[in-house]
């Protein structure tokens, strides 16, 4: 169900026609396996936890459903069906040597350092064209997989993309991921980008047209305003900065501004 989640849930699925075509494993690689590729080790210990965007304690079928409503753009799954259950037992499994409450080194995403300066959208361009073209083509769409089921190379931009309500619309979230996966024989260890080319890329991509949530799944996010996270780029604040500054940076101002 991760690896090939379109084929069963994607446009045309076989069991239901409910997201935009990629698979889990686009965004988790490797099945969620991959250090710091969006990597699900921790999930199992640290959930059920309170979230701050939704404002309540989530269960993991929360968080799935989550990502099938933002990262796939799709429909939120039957907690009860049997592929709701085989995506919670894999994740289980996954974790089941993890200690309640801990989180494993390589879960999650990279936390790559801020810049002094806001990333750049057009240096990000030029980098794009340069190193991540040939896998996501120049014009963001990707590169479907050989039975034309799901994506071997998911759109990074376009109508079947992750939506603005997703994490990796956060441009921190997706620099650090950038940062340790790409280009493809990338890893945290042996990054073949530069901090400042992965916050670029980043700023790059995320300024690119997208499905819009934020009158539907994104609506209630963060409700407590103040709990915003520095870069969510979608105004009201608890501060004076701008949403472009929200969402693009330097995000060092934000923070020392919190911090008084």
């Amino acid at each position: 169900m991760i690896s090939n989640t379109a084929v069963y849930l994607g446009k045309g699925g076989k069991v239901a026609s409910m997201s935009n075509g990629m698979n889990c494993q686009n965004c988790h690689l490797d099945a969620g396996t991959k250090p710091f590729g969006n990597n699900f080790s921790a999930v199992a210990s640290t959930y059920p936890k309170f979230r701050a965007r939704s404002g309540g304690i989530e269960t993991i079928a929360k968080r799935v459903n989550d990502c099938f409503q933002r990262s796939l753009n799709g429909k939120a799954l039957d907690t009860t069906s049997r592929e709701m259950r085989a995506i919670l037992a894999y994740i289980t499994w996954l974790g089941k040597d993890v200690k309640k409450g801990e989180i494993p080194y390589g879960a999650g995403i990279w936390e790559l350092p801020y810049l002094d300066r806001a990333a750049n959208p057009e240096r990000g361009k030029e980098i794009y064209e340069i190193r991540c073209f040939s896998c996501h083509q120049r014009d963001g769409s990707g590169v479907l997989a050989t039975d034309k089921a799901g994506y071997q190379y998911p759109p990074v931009w376009g109508k079947n993309s992750y939506n603005n309500g997703a994490g990796l619309y956060r441009i921190s979230r997706f620099a650090g991921y950038i940062k340790a996966n790409m280009p493809w024989a990338a890893s945290y260890d042996r990054p073949l980008l530069s901090d400042e080319d992965a916050w670029d890329i980043a700023a790059y991509v995320n300024s690119m047209p997208r499905p819009d949530v934020r009158n539907t799944v994104s609506k209630n996010d963060w409700g407590n305003v103040a709990s915003k996270p520095i870069d969510y780029p979608f105004a009201p604040f608890a501060d004076d900065f701008s949403e472009y500054q929200h969402k693009f940076g330097p995000f060092k101002p934000i923070i020392a501004a919190r911090k008084q």
